[in-house]
């Protein structure tokens, strides 16, 4: 086939493409962008505090590399102290054959990209946590009005309850309780995700049980005639009912999750990035200040991905594929 053939009908395609569409869609992001950065800019050199001058956008991209660089830097030490280690194994090995080796990890100190890990993980395992409490609990609710009536009262006096409540509670509960020698995980690290699941389980609940009442009367009768079962009719009829209420909430309880981990973390001292922001807060070098604005942009666009994908699952389960 030739390969004008191929290319006069993209070529017409994109000449069909309006203008006002693409301005839309993609003008009006980058202008809006461009216009926020120049304020940033102009407002950051009227800025001086005890640190220096506040950070525009240029030493915060500087800043950036260079935390990837001490990333980078800190992953070939490690690789150079395996291979020492072994080395030295290898050697000793061939003295005495019957020597039985113990290795050890590199310990060096956590870098950005590491605590950016951490921090994820820690807010992922509140989050699920938190959803496979208030999900079946909101289902209950949805279908009992004397169990919605119960519980209510309780949801309505710990929803706004602040992290910087819950943490103390927390933390010595976790003292209390999780007492292991050789624990699995560290205890700053179950402060943390338990803080974030306390704070997080609400929206999700609430909209759980509001998306349960609102499955039509029909459907219900149409359960009713054919007989099914109590777990049936919740998979069945009530779950695909109330899925876009459900994912509502998710999204509120996955973004309250991840502004309340940076709080716990700092507080709470789990290596991920509230412990970075409050460790260089602490420092007071003459680049903290463009180190923590670096972090203040990646705990933003790290929150936005998160948004995203929790809505790309909500379009695959979600009948109302006009989910925004």
């Amino acid at each position: 086939m030739n390969s004008s053939n191929l290319i006069r009908p993209i070529l017409k395609a994109i000449a069909e493409i309006k203008l006002s569409t693409v301005l839309r869609h993609l003008g009006a992001p980058l202008l809006g962008l461009a216009v926020f950065l120049m304020i940033w800019q102009f407002a950051s050199q009227r800025i001086d505090t005890s640190l220096g001058t506040f950070p525009g956008p240029l030493e915060v991209v500087e800043q950036a590399g260079n935390l990837f660089d001490e990333h980078q830097a800190q992953r070939e030490r490690g690789r150079i102290f395996l291979e020492r280690q072994e080395e030295r194994i290898a050697a000793r090995l061939a003295e005495d054959p019957s020597w039985q080796p113990v290795r050890r990890s590199y310990t060096g100190s956590p870098t950005f990209i590491d605590q950016v890990g951490t921090s994820l993980f820690t807010v992922l395992a509140g989050f699920v946590l938190a959803s496979l409490m208030a999900i079946p609990l909101g289902i209950v609710m949805g279908l009992s009005r004397f169990v919605h009536n119960a519980v209510n009262p309780i949801v309505q006096i710990f929803r706004p309850v602040s992290p910087l409540a819950w943490l103390p509670l927390v933390t010595l509960v976790v003292a209390a309780v999780y007492t292991s020698e050789d624990p699995m995980f560290s205890r700053s690290f179950v402060v943390s995700m338990f803080t974030v699941t306390l704070c997080c389980l609400w929206p999700t609940l609430i909209n759980t049980a509001v998306g349960v009442t609102t499955v039509s009367p029909d459907l219900n009768n149409v359960s009713k005639v054919l007989r099914l079962s109590w777990f049936t009719h919740v998979r069945k009829i009530v779950l695909p009912s109330a899925i876009p209420m459900m994912f509502a909430g998710l999204r509120v309880s996955l973004g309250i999750a991840w502004m309340v981990l940076i709080a716990a973390e700092m507080l709470a001292q789990n290596p991920g990035l509230g412990k970075f922001v409050w460790d260089e807060f602490q420092n007071g070098s003459s680049q903290s200040l463009s180190r923590i604005m670096t972090a203040v942009i990646a705990i933003g666009l790290i929150g936005f991905v998160l948004d995203r994908v929790m809505l790309l699952v909500q379009r695959k389960v979600d009948w109302q594929a006009g989910a925004k």
